[in-house]
């Protein structure tokens, strides 16, 4: 026997793992062996991504959900299951909104603990803060002389939790399931900002999580206006004349959109990671003016800084608002 083609069956659900109906069944998938190969790939990620739902209104909701995978196997020669009696092969998979660089080669483990990718988090003086961890490899939290045991249903939302950093906090400690072997530490620095207005920017980082960047220097705003402008006739057909007032130029879709430029105010190195996957998140929040709206990183290039070269380390990103100033939404 010999494998001719394989059929996939995905379904993508919210709850408990391998608990689904036939109404979660999304996609059917079926695909041939290539002659020079002996193995079938189907890639599924973006499938899945269509119901990732990421809607964040400063509420750090999880947003992951289970995957189940059933594939049914045929053979060349009879064009029956590739192995008769036995029932397709299932496998149970949670799926996170993250990816992994080129380097890190394909499929790689991502983090299972900290879904935090710094080494420091910064906070203005008096405000809490939110970190992300993964449930599943997680025991407990230990922020400064405060433990937080972490337990996990099994529940797609809660797969993901957002602890409370309590303000003016120092240090967040994360250890394995085992409370003993300590898989991560981050320093948290509460930042007195006296002049200017600090910004959270929230984004969805390389790990898949909710993180919040606070942005505590100068901040630049800028409105920009687009339109079209056609000529007409004013004309009066009954007087032959027409009013000076009336204007042979005349303008129509009219809108704008306004931008902000940010300044991080003085960070660590470890602080470039962050920035970087800031620039490659498809999507991102600021908290402004007591509201979440959504935003765009309008700048596209980033230089790496580090305290050698540059001393000390400030970063600047300009955004748009992702939004036109006129509502225009039908």
């Amino acid at each position: 026997m010999a494998l001719k083609s394989v059929t996939i069956k995905l379904y993508i659900y919210s709850g408990t793992e391998g608990v689904y109906t036939s109404s979660d069944l999304k996609y059917t998938i079926s695909k041939d062996r290539i002659s020079t190969k002996t193995n079938i790939t189907i890639e599924i990620a973006n499938l899945v991504r269509d119901y990732l739902e990421l809607n964040f209104n400063n509420d750090y909701i999880s947003s992951s959900v289970w995957v189940t995978v059933s594939q049914t196997l045929y053979d060349s020669d009879t064009g029956l299951e590739y192995d008769q009696g036995r029932s397709p092969v299932v496998t149970n998979y949670l799926a996170l909104d993250g990816y992994g660089y080129y380097e890190d080669s394909i499929n790689p483990q991502l983090s299972t603990a900290a879904l935090y990718t710094s080494n420091n988090m910064y906070l203005p003086e008096g405000v809490a803060g939110k970190f992300p961890i993964f449930a599943e490899g997680v025991g407990k939290v230990i922020i400064d002389s405060a433990t937080t045991e972490i337990t996990d249903s099994g529940n797609s939302n809660q797969k993901i939790q957002y602890l409370t950093i309590p303000a003016n906090s120092n240090s967040i400690e994360v250890y394995d399931t085992d409370d003993s072997t300590l898989l991560k530490t981050v320093t948290v620095n509460n930042v007195c900002e006296p002049k200017y207005t600090p910004y959270k920017i929230t984004f969805v980082n390389k790990l898949g999580a909710y993180q919040d960047l606070y942005f505590f220097k100068k901040t630049t705003e800028r409105f920009n206006v687009t339109d079209e402008v056609y000529k007409r006739n004013n004309i009066s057909n009954s007087s032959v004349t027409y009013n000076t007032y009336g204007g042979q130029q005349q303008r129509y879709n009219v809108n704008g959109t306004s931008s902000l430029t940010l300044n991080t105010g003085y960070v660590n190195e470890d602080f470039n990671s962050a920035i970087e996957e800031l620039f490659l998140s498809e999507n991102a929040w600021i908290r402004f003016e007591g509201k979440t709206l959504p935003i765009i990183a309008k700048s596209k290039s980033y230089t790496d800084k580090t305290v050698l070269n540059d001393r000390l380390i400030n970063h600047t990103v300009d955004f748009d608002f992702a939004f036109n100033k006129i509502n225009n939404v039908r």
